[in-house]
């Protein structure tokens, strides 16, 4: 299904995934004008891309980015028992699978290359990156889960017996934990929409999907000086779900040598939809600024351009 406005061109499509499942993909890229580069969306938990991350997507195609997104396996509008990740490395893989496909389509062998992860889609940046050191050009993350907020988390005695249980019953809804939303969201309003969005998951933590994240959490938090590609981190100073201080951490321990971080005071979780506007206004200004700074061609790659350019030609000629 394809959709445009005056300067955006929306589409999507069903893929299936390396385990037979039906995957839910999407892109937005701006119409008329070859994309300055293409950014890859990594999307939180219980969250999808289509519709709670339509507005960050419509930003960066505006700015000129081709965005793409998929709706990880029990999110969305792809396969899976909602809410429900019984595998992380499946999840990161399939990522690695559909965003490697569409980097290596021939028109965009050229173009740079881009991670955009929110909350849980900034641990699967992170693991992206771990798998492919080199392949990427750089990521933002927004929020990141590094670690879970000790707020967030629950005492240490309940998480043995959880994961002891898990074993057993791995897709129960009982982890306690607090309304991520509420904790989330400050703008009352898109609080509201994504109640009303039926593809986001609002049930408790199914026991596997808890273990899962606080796993991988606690895998990253050890492993942040392995991060070394170009990135920038935004975080709310005010932020319950993920914890602003291990982002510092990752911005003082990774080995990058081209690195910002951005923390907002008083800010929340959710900086690129549940703020107020003009919050959000500024988050995507450091971001789409970040990104620009970063996409011009390098000259490498327009001595490339040029030679490709001087074959194609060579060829017609002849």
């Amino acid at each position: 299904m394809a959709q445009s406005n005056e300067n955006i061109k929306y589409e999507e499509e069903f893929i299936v995934n390396s385990r037979g499942l039906e995957m839910f993909t999407c892109r937005w890229f701006p119409e008329n004008r070859e994309p300055k580069a293409l950014i890859f969306l990594c999307h939180g938990y219980a969250m999808e891309c289509s519709i709670s991350m339509k507005g960050t997507a419509t930003q960066l195609a505006n700015a000129g980015f081709a965005v793409h997104g998929m709706d990880y396996e029990g999110h969305g509008k792809s396969s899976g028992l909602q809410g429900y990740v019984p595998s992380f490395h499946d999840l990161v893989q399939d990522c690695s699978d559909h965003f490697t496909y569409i980097c290596e389509r021939k028109e965009n062998k050229m173009k740079k290359r881009y991670l955009l992860g929110e909350s849980m889609g900034g641990a699967v940046v992170l693991l992206l990156h771990r798998e492919k050191p080199t392949f990427w050009d750089g990521a933002v993350l927004v929020a990141p889960m590094c670690k879970i907020a000790e707020e967030m988390r629950p005492h240490p005695i309940v998480v043995n017996i959880l994961t002891k249980l898990g074993r057993i019953i791995p897709t129960w809804k009982i982890i306690p934990t607090q309304d991520i939303i509420d904790s989330a969201i400050k703008n009352p309003e898109w609080r509201k929409q994504v109640r009303n969005n039926p593809y986001c998951y609002k049930g408790k933590p199914r026991l596997r999907t808890g273990q899962q994240l606080l796993m991988v959490s606690l895998d990253i938090e050890k492993n942040l000086h392995q991060v070394s590609l170009p990135f920038i981190i935004v975080h709310g100073g005010a932020d319950t779900v993920t914890d602003p201080s291990v982002s510092q951490s990752l911005y003082e321990t990774s080995s990058s040598k081209d690195k910002t971080f951005k923390l907002y005071p008083g800010m929340w979780h959710a900086l690129t939809s549940g703020e107020p506007q003009e919050n959000i206004d500024l988050v995507f200004h450091d971001i789409i600024g970040w990104l620009e700074d970063r996409s011009v061609p390098t000259t490498n790659s327009m001595v490339s351009s040029e030679m490709e350019q001087k074959i194609a030609h060579d060829t017609l000629k002849s």
